[in-house]
């Protein structure tokens, strides 16, 4: 114990001391430090696998191609996911490990008190015990025994390679992989993209906003023309902003504030779009799809490409998870975006003093109740009373509690959808496949080789009622009273989804022409509540603003424009706002009986001047991402100093843009002022900071490796870069948000895609940044489904 704490110690020294940006000589040398404290550092920087790999599921061979993207093939399934997750448990096994600890609360057992906060929360809402109900009917199935193939796999990398450089400057070594572990990266992909308390926070801003404010500043609807299904979905519907009793009494700031602090991060979000081939020049219809995730070394996604006889699948999938989540087969190609629908609801009940039972049902029931520990580095393991109600856990801080219902708190089958979508000869087997997708919800776009195209929007949809009324979920329901339950829903159960939206009646469209998607609303008119988290317009104007000029000329819409669109970087935002800015700088000029002069008349110049494009060596860029800033800031800092409530509530863009001038926000300092006032602000940020063009501020620097802080030679290189929250090409400097893979498929001719990163784990492989900066400057690589390369690894039937 005394020789883990000397490391970190060590660790700790020699940041202080500074080793910022080290080359990899630098690094060794860091290692060298280390050597004497951990024995086998150095080894880290000369990991190979191995040659021969003894495999208990059969033959198979492992190729690794240019950019490190491993083809893997083998005659019987079961021996290729052994393969696979040996690529796996070498290329990134301290993601694997980190990621299983997040989700199981095991982070402060690594790093102490830091993470306890963190450890609580996930331990309460027992993610572990859901994945643990998603295996119980897979173990023995088809999909089950290709889970325990792929977890031998990883156990072979962890047990018989040399780990990376993280296990050996923090000194311990993973326990070893379990198919429950993968489910559990099915859950942890699934809350990163559908876990939000927005009805906690709704009801903390009515109470400190008022009931109008709240309407005025966080509308369940946006009121634009952009929907994903432009033309509706006809039938009888549940307005989206319909909600009997929707004032709901707020749970408390505290509860608030710690449970926002582990819902999908701010901004998530994704691009994706399809047109049949009657626009194209190959006649094949074309799929485009860039996730919007976090950014980070390495990379969330991992490329392979997994051979067997039936069938050849190429794309990403998360470590963790063996098969291919976004990609292509030989006859389709498919991709993914968050519909931002509601599949979370937060109950209150009525409690006893000794806060043992629950009213429920006329009748008081005892919680389920269990203590669990969460072991601490370097104190003592805390203890935690994990409670559950019929709907789900209970959460406390603060002495304030909520009941939360999540559809990933059951048994689910999406890992048996993603692995039958990528085996799909047509259409049809897709649709069959779409019936298992429970969660989490998406925007399935997909293509193929015959000419079909598809959307479907996937996922289970809750269907709650108030005294036997459709009622939305953005509120709190009373739980003692059994408001809003979900019908047939089980928590860590099986459930029969009895309550929820039937497939055939989700939003969907057979062989659509052209359609685009991009977290906007799904629909004008849908049959179901779907959700009110939806993104604002700008990027899916953008995109069918693009789609639908291109087929207005004469031009095909050629896999080379699908690449172009999603390096585009034109800002939506930008034409209003500055519009508005103008508008402004006219009326003060008029007032005064003068134009502007100097300084504010030579911004006035570089805005109009700009084609709104958010590029790195541009000034306008820069001005108008600051200026925006500021005057955001501006309009809400005054209403939400009274409120005790921060940044992260503050209205959106759309909002910000779309306030009348009369609005109460500019009763005390008119709009036009603070138009002016914020490109004041912004100047003197600007010669402050001493920046001239976009990329001086808009960097790589926030995509950082877990361990950035304590080793920042293990980020990658900070670069400039192009894009902006509103850009197709999106990139969110402040969250290190953005295109998280990039990917253009033509089926059955082509397809092409890049990584924002490498595809190792490994600080010393070739692979772990070489296509970074491919990224940075939006080009691609072919996406072949040839295996490249000579062999790397043969699995030979054998003991593993």
């Amino acid at each position: 114990m005394a020789t883990e704490y000397s490391r970190r110690a060590a660790l700790a020294a020699v940041v202080a001391a500074g080793v910022g940006g080290l080359s990899l000589s630098g690094a060794r040398g860091l290692l060298e430090a280390f050597a004497p404290l951990s024995g086998t550092a150095w080894d880290a920087a000369g990991r190979e696998r191995s040659a021969s790999v003894s495999s208990p599921h059969g033959e198979a061979t492992v190729r690794i191609d240019d950019d490190g993207v491993p083809h893997v093939e083998a005659d019987d399934e079961a021996a290729a996911y052994f393969a696979v997750g040996y690529c796996h448990g070498f290329d990134r096994p301290f993601q694997l490990d980190l990621q299983r600890r997040v989700m199981r609360g095991q982070l402060s057992e690594l790093v102490g008190e830091a993470t306890l906060s963190e450890d609580e929360f996930h331990v309460a809402m027992d993610f572990a015990g859901a994945a643990e109900a998603t295996w119980e009917p897979l173990e023995g199935t088809t999909v089950g025994d290709l889970l325990a193939a792929y977890a031998d796999g990883v156990n072979r990398a962890f047990e018989g390679e040399q780990l990376t450089l993280e296990f050996e400057l923090l000194g311990y070594e993973p326990r070893p992989w379990t198919p429950v572990d993968t489910l559990l990266m099915e859950k942890q992909i699934s809350w990163d993209l559908t876990g939000n308390f927005g009805e906690l926070r709704r009801a903390l801003l009515a109470d400190r906003l008022g009931e109008e404010l709240l309407e005025a500043l966080y509308p369940e609807r946006m009121d634009h023309d952009v929907p994903i299904l432009r033309e509706g979905i006809g039938g009888d519907s549940l307005d989206e902003g319909d909600s009997i009793g929707r004032r709901s009494q707020a749970v408390g700031r505290e509860l608030t504030d710690w449970l926002s602090r582990f819902e999908s991060p701010t901004g998530v979000g994704s691009n994706s779009w399809l047109v049949s081939g009657e626009h194209t020049g190959s006649g094949t219809p074309i799929v485009a799809n860039d996730p919007h995730l976090t950014l980070m070394t390495p990379p969330l996604w991992y490329e392979q490409h997994v051979r067997v006889p039936d069938t050849s699948v190429r794309g990403v999938t998360f470590p963790g998870v063996p098969f291919v989540i976004i990609g292509a087969n030989e006859r389709s190609g498919w991709g993914f975006t968050n519909v931002g629908a509601d599949v979370l609801d937060c109950y209150r009940y009525e409690i006893d003093d000794e806060g043992e039972r629950y009213r429920y049902g006329g009748e008081w029931r005892a919680f389920d109740v269990e203590e669990r520990e969460i072991a601490v580095a370097g104190g003592e393991s805390r203890s935690l009373t994990v409670k559950k109600t019929i709907h789900g856990p209970l959460i406390e801080r603060e002495e304030q509690r909520v009941g939360v219902a999540w559809t990933g708190l059951t048994a689910t089958r999406t890992t048996e959808a993603i692995y039958e979508i990528a085996r799909a000869d047509d259409l049809e087997g897709v649709l069959e496949a779409t019936h298992k997708f429970d969660l989490p919800t998406q925007n399935l776009t997909y293509a193929d080789a015959d000419g079909r195209t598809l959307y479907y929007a996937t996922g289970q949809l809750p269907i709650r009622e108030v005294d036997g009324e459709g009622v939305s979920g953005n509120r709190i329901f009373d739980g003692s009273a059994g408001e809003g339950e979900w019908d047939g829903f089980v928590p860590y159960g099986e459930s029969s989804w009895e309550g929820f939206v039937p497939l055939e009646e989700k939003p969907h469209v057979v062989d659509p022409d052209v359609l685009a998607t991009a977290n906007q609303r799904v629909a004008d008119d849908p049959d179901h509540y779907v959700g009110v988290a939806y993104a604002t317009p700008y990027r899916g104007r953008r995109i069918y603003d693009e789609l639908d000029a291109r087929l207005e000329s004469d031009e095909p819409l050629d896999a080379a424009f699908h690449r172009d669109l999603q390096g585009d970087v034109r800002d939506e935002r930008a034409p209003g706002f500055v519009s508005m800015l103008f508008e402004a700088l006219e009326e003060r000029g008029e007032a005064d009986g003068n134009d502007e002069t100097g300084d504010l008349a030579d911004a006035a110049d570089t805005l109009e001047n700009w084609e709104y494009r958010m590029e790195r060596d541009s000034e306008g860029a820069l001005l108008f991402d600051r200026w925006l800033a500021h005057y955001r800031r501006a309009v809400f800092e005054p209403l939400f100093a009274d409120t005790d409530l921060g940044e992260s509530y503050y209205p959106n863009d759309w909002v910000l843009e779309t306030l009348s001038a009369d609005s109460r926000l500019f009763e005390d300092v008119s709009r036009e002022e603070l138009l002016v006032g914020a490109l004041e602000a912004a100047l003197a940020e600007l010669e402050e900071e001493g920046w001239a063009v976009y990329g001086d501020r808009n960097t790589t620097a926030t995509i950082e490796h877990p361990f950035g802080v304590e080793a920042p030679f293990l980020d990658y290189e900070v670069r400039p870069t192009d894009g902006s929250p509103a850009t197709v090409n999106n990139y969110r400097f402040e969250s290190a948000v953005g295109s998280s893979w990039r990917m253009v498929v033509e089926p059955g001719e082509g397809a092409w895609a890049i990584l924002p990163g490498g595809n190792s784990g490994d600080y010393f492989s070739d692979h772990y940044d070489d296509q970074f900066r491919r990224w940075v400057d939006a080009e691609f690589k072919p996406m072949n489904r040839e295996p490249a390369g000579d062999v790397a690894v043969s699995f030979e039937e054998g003991s593993s």
